[in-house]
């Protein structure tokens, strides 16, 4: 494992991996680079292209085009894992984006820029790993990633904030990442009705460790908020109605969202 430069160039190069297997162990690398202190964090860098590297499939259409996903038969889900396959895919680039368009930003203090890489290197870590996970139980039940339609809306959401990191932590971690939070546990519980305990067990693992990734979207945005002189609540509230117009969704899984220090009061206005 070779330097490759500072940890901004080396973000960069995931988002620029097209291969969706290449871009999680490229992610892994980075990870383990900037842990092994390796990649240090320049005084400057670029920033990232809008759209990161693509492979050829899955087929990109609208949302209401992507088949939809019944548990009662084996195709039903495993067309569900192929869904999580291309979020967590899209999550390993939405969290190098997140280091590489920001951790220079003057949203952050400067002794906590660190801190900040910190949390959205273990973010990607743990993304790869994710998509890992699922495209090894998909090529257990004989498909892959790439054999189904999916859309780019996970990834067009976020990129409606590339000009503001508060809107990026308000909608990526907050808003649609907390919404995996709500949906998980009912997944859980189909698949295991459906005798599948194996992919059940690989959307636990997921679920508990995204608990984590929507508490750093929290923390790190109750720091913006307070350099900002900004009440966290209120404008949270205010970046979601400007930049995610489609609204929340209720019912919220509470419990998880409280462990990840988002209370009833950052959302329950916004349905």
């Amino acid at each position: 494992m070779a330097d490759a430069g500072d940890i901004l160039t080396l973000a960069r190069s995931v988002l620029a991996t097209a291969s969706p297997d290449a871009k999680a162990d490229r992610a892994r690398e980075v990870a383990a680079l900037w842990r092994a202190g390796r990649a240090p964090l320049p005084m400057q860098g670029v920033i990232p292209a809008d759209h990161p590297a693509r492979p050829d499939r899955p087929r990109l259409v609208a949302p209401a085009d992507v088949p939809r996903r019944r548990l009662n038969s084996p195709a039903g889900r495993v067309a569900l894992l192929h869904a999580v396959a291309h979020i967590e895919f899209n999550a390993i680039d939405l969290a190098f984006d997140m280091l590489a368009r920001y951790a220079l930003d003057d949203a952050l203090a400067d002794e906590a820029r660190t801190a900040f890489i910190d949390d959205w290197i273990g973010v990607g870590d743990d993304e790869a790993r994710h998509f890992r996970l699922i495209t090894g139980r998909l090529a257990e039940l004989g498909a892959g990633y790439g054999d189904f339609p999916a859309h780019s809306g996970l990834w067009d959401a976020a990129m409606a904030t590339r000009d503001s990191l508060a809107g990026r932590l308000a909608v990526a971690p907050l808003v649609l990442e907390a919404r995996g939070l709500d949906v998980t546990p009912g997944m859980i519980n189909r698949l295991v009705s459906a005798g599948d305990t194996v992919s059940a067990d690989c959307l636990r693992t997921i679920y508990t460790e995204e608990i984590g990734h929507v508490a750093a979207g929290a923390r790190w945005f109750r720091h913006v908020a307070a350099r900002a002189g900004e009440d966290p609540v209120t404008w949270f509230q205010a970046l979601v109605r400007k930049h995610f117009s489609s609204g929340l969704k209720p019912p919220f899984n509470a419990e998880a969202r409280l462990r990840a220090d988002l209370p009833p009061e950052f959302y329950e206005t916004l349905i």
